[in-house]
């Protein structure tokens, strides 16, 4: 039992490290694309804030995936290791292809093969979950996108955080937003890591969070100047202002959800915004007024008005983080399902 238990806190370390270089490009990639932060200091704040948001608010997301999906009888040692395996899997699926995917979904992918391969799956807390996942990442591109088409210009001329003068109170603002970030990235990701441990009985709560959120450190160091690239540079140009509004927007939604004990995604929310936020920077600029046709506006001023959109949306990029973002739950799904069917007709496993 003591070396299966060890295999287990290995492949645990294994998960959390690929949960937080991937988690790491979501939280710090703005500050880090906007030329704020560098990557070293990203990753130190990163495993700071981590350890902060697994503590206060991941213990209610660690609950629903290490009980919430499966009974807790079914949760033995060796299925939990099978479902970090398949976790860890999944996630550096993404972290190869440099996109920071949805841990969390991830994690449920392979937690919810397990249940449904052995007839367990509790559907409705499946379909809960899956109503919040698509939600939030409608959620964060309407008001990114919102942002970005008729208010982002009032925010940069109002912050002004690129002047001089102003650069310290950006660069503080831009720091503490990636902060909250990183702490909703502890809140949401950690339980990837232990919930199947803590679900076991193997594992008590505190000494998990701080395996996870310490293994999700390490990968912040290893993995995370890649993903950081692809969100902070690759999909679209961030500005301080920029990196506030996505970064703000992002954390709120998954903290809160995360404090409700929904294992939503970080990764698709914050890429969403980076997107919606590009997205409406990169169509014509007018007033909601204007857009609403209270007011009368002359076409060809607001088509000279209309900014070069090249530069700040890259379909190709975004199509790339598309696919990876279903590609990788769902071999963590797949897998899953079948080793456990699998394990069931050798008689490996009872229900």
């Amino acid at each position: 039992m003591s070396a299966l238990l060890g295999l287990g806190l290995l492949v645990s370390v294994f998960a959390g490290i690929n949960t937080g270089g991937s988690s790491i490009g979501e939280s710090f990639g703005p500050s880090v694309g906007s030329g704020v932060l560098s990557v070293r200091k990203a990753a130190a704040l990163m495993a700071v804030c981590v350890l902060a948001g697994g503590f206060l608010v991941g213990r209610h997301v660690v609950e629903t995936l290490g009980h919430g999906f499966v009974p807790q009888r079914y949760f033995t040692l060796p299925a939990a290791i099978g479902v970090l395996l398949f976790t860890g899997f999944g996630i550096l699926l993404g972290n190869l292809r440099e996109v920071s995917v949805s841990t969390s979904e991830t994690a449920v992918g392979a937690v919810a093969g397990m249940g449904a391969a052995m007839g367990v799956l509790n559907w409705a807390t499946v379909g809960v979950v899956v109503t919040w996942w698509l939600v939030s990442p409608l959620v964060a591109f309407w008001v990114s996108a919102v942002i970005g088409r008729y208010f982002f210009r009032r925010i940069e001329r109002a912050l002004d955080l690129e002047r001089d003068s102003r650069s310290t109170v950006g660069k503080v603002l831009v720091i503490g937003i990636a902060c909250y970030m990183g702490f909703s990235a502890g809140a949401s990701n950690v339980a990837n890591a232990i919930a199947p441990l803590v679900g076991a009985g193997v594992l008590p709560m505190n000494p998990g969070i701080v395996l996870g959120a310490g293994a999700m450190a390490i990968g912040g160091f290893l993995i995370g100047p890649r993903t950081m690239t692809t969100v902070g540079e690759d999909i679209t140009s961030l500005s301080l202002e920029g990196a506030l509004v996505v970064e703000l927007i992002a954390a709120t939604i998954i903290t809160l959800l995360s404090w409700a004990g929904i294992p939503a995604s970080l990764a698709i929310t914050a890429i969403t915004c980076v997107i919606g936020l590009g997205w409406g920077r990169a169509t014509r600029h007018v007033s909601i007024r204007e857009g609403l046709e209270l007011d009368e506006h002359d076409e060809d001023e607001a088509v000279r008005a209309a900014p070069d959109g090249s530069g700040l949306y890259d379909p190709v990029v975004t199509r790339r983080v598309v696919v990876t973002w279903m590609l990788s739950p769902t071999v963590a799904a797949v897998l899953s399902f079948a080793t456990f069917k699998l394990a069931m007709f050798a008689n490996l496993l009872r229900v």
